[in-house]
């Protein structure tokens, strides 16, 4: 039992999982082990399989109080509020003095009447655009603010390295600007198809960029080593752009900066994090209500809204931030319609492009994180036979080289976040797609430091797991 705690402490979490599940097979009914792994899935993003773990601990032993606690905090995690505040309930009505338990279970039960009064306006009447309440032509940038400015109400190179430099000190964009560069971004996003098609040509390559998550400092470097984005050097940036690491805002503008700037040259995909629910929970609504305000945040989740769900190049590789599908027969075309202006659904072809991951055994199965499914060779090669690609590229997984390279070379991951929350010492990759061959190019790098503010610094406390 010390060498198996002991892994807790090392945050091996991967080394904790199959040593808690050794000791599960020699004792298969411990209700400790099953609460410990659980607590280890969470810190591994397995939100499903910490829910299964909570559940089987309680299964095992109905009175194990840490039980409803884990089971609690993963559904926290799956954004399922009213099932956690009915195990917030339990623990606090067992052990009344724990104010740990207490201050959770005020904060879920907040969510929740939150919730009940955002549903009971939203069929109240149809939702305006913040767009319609601003008047940006009369926000006034006061004498004191000695920041980068758009140019004539445009984003030119001059004020995106001015941009860049000003973030770097730690410096706030001033509130003007950001709202220009939101509702000019939504403008330019709102006219693209959820499955954006493009070209490249023989001596032209692409960069293909995986999760940022906050982690301005790494997005600085991989300019840095990649040269910054122009009309000859163009991205992809795949999805989760925020959420987690604590200089969100600061990613985010910055690619939205370069959206504006070459708007077809410079590609941005949705991720899972680009919603209302992760951004509720893992720092970005809490970021932008202490940087700006909480009408900022209703901007940025209508322009997440547009953000397209999918890339295709060269009609042979496609991009997407989760991956493949639930079921079989979803086809370019079924991609095309998606009507993606709305949080994603439970289910479904945009669910999945958001939410899937790969399996290395073929079939599908129940997801590890609780959302959409996980996905095996025979399903990418049947898609990829169907609609006429040769593979597809994704990200969303934390990948110990910053990519990973799976189902005979059809199904790529690349994870572009590295030290993914100062803890979990990956190297970051970014990919060179190239016209001539579309022969995917592996570039990796390490994390660089940043000032001290510690990832979740803005997240929601729920999401602040504590040991119990």
């Amino acid at each position: 039992m010390i060498k198996k705690t002991m892994y807790h402490g090392k945050k091996d979490y991967e080394n904790a999982i199959k040593y808690y599940s050794e000791a599960l097979e020699l004792n298969p009914s411990n209700a400790i082990y099953y609460s410990n792994r659980s607590l280890a899935y969470l810190r591994t993003e397995c939100y499903g399989y910490a829910l299964a773990d909570a559940t089987k601990a309680l299964e095992v032993d109905k009175n194990y109080i840490k039980g409803y606690y884990r089971r609690a905090t993963s559904n926290m995690a799956l954004g399922k509020f009213k099932a956690a505040l009915k195990d917030y309930e339990t623990v606090v009505r067992v052990r009344p003095n724990d104010k740990d338990a207490r201050m959770k279970y005020q904060e879920c039960n907040k969510i929740v009447k939150q919730k009940a009064f955002e549903r009971a306006i939203a069929s109240d009447e149809t939702k305006k655009s913040v767009v319609d309440s601003l008047d940006i032509e009369n926000m006034t940038i006061e004498d004191d603010y000695t920041g980068p400015k758009l140019e004539d109400g445009k984003v030119t190179l001059k004020f995106m390295k001015e941009m860049m430099d000003w973030f770097k000190d730690q410096k706030k964009l001033h509130r003007k600007c950001a709202y220009q560069i939101l509702v000019q971004v939504k403008d330019v996003l709102s006219k693209l198809p959820s499955l954006v098609e493009i070209t490249l040509k023989e001596t032209e390559k692409i960069t293909i960029c995986g999760d940022t998550h906050g982690q301005y400092y790494d997005l600085l470097n991989i300019f840095k080593l990649n040269g910054l984005p122009s009309d000859t050097n163009p991205y992809l940036f795949n999805g989760d752009f925020v959420d987690r690491g604590s200089f969100s805002v600061e990613v985010i503008l910055t690619l939205f900066g370069f959206k504006l700037l070459y708007p077809n040259n410079f590609h941005l995909l949705r991720g899972n994090h680009e919603t209302d629910n992760m951004n509720q929970m893992y720092g970005f609504e809490g970021e932008v209500k202490a940087k700006y305000t909480a009408q900022m945040f209703q901007l940025f989740s209508e322009v997440f809204q547009w953000l397209p769900l999918a890339q295709c190049i060269n009609n042979k590789v496609l991009v997407m931030h989760g991956g493949l599908f639930s079921e079989d027969g979803v086809t370019l075309e079924d991609l095309r319609k998606i009507d993606r202006n709305r949080q994603p659904p439970d289910s479904g072809p945009m669910c999945d492009l958001l939410w899937s991951d790969p399996q290395p055994q073929n079939g599908r199965s129940i997801s590890k994180r609780g959302v959409s499914c996980q996905f095996g060779p025979d399903v990418t090669e049947r898609f990829l036979e169907q609609n006429k690609l040769d593979f597809i590229v994704r990200s969303h997984e934390v990948k110990a080289e910053g990519y990973e390279v799976t189902h005979s070379g059809k199904c790529i991951t690349v994870f572009s976040a590295p030290n993914y929350c100062d803890q979990m010492g990956n190297k970051g990759a970014y990919i060179h797609l190239r016209g001539s061959d579309l022969k995917p190019e592996f570039h990796q790098f390490t994390a660089v430091p940043h000032p001290n503010v510690k990832p979740m610094a803005y997240a929601n406390t729920l999401m602040q797991l504590g040991m119990m």
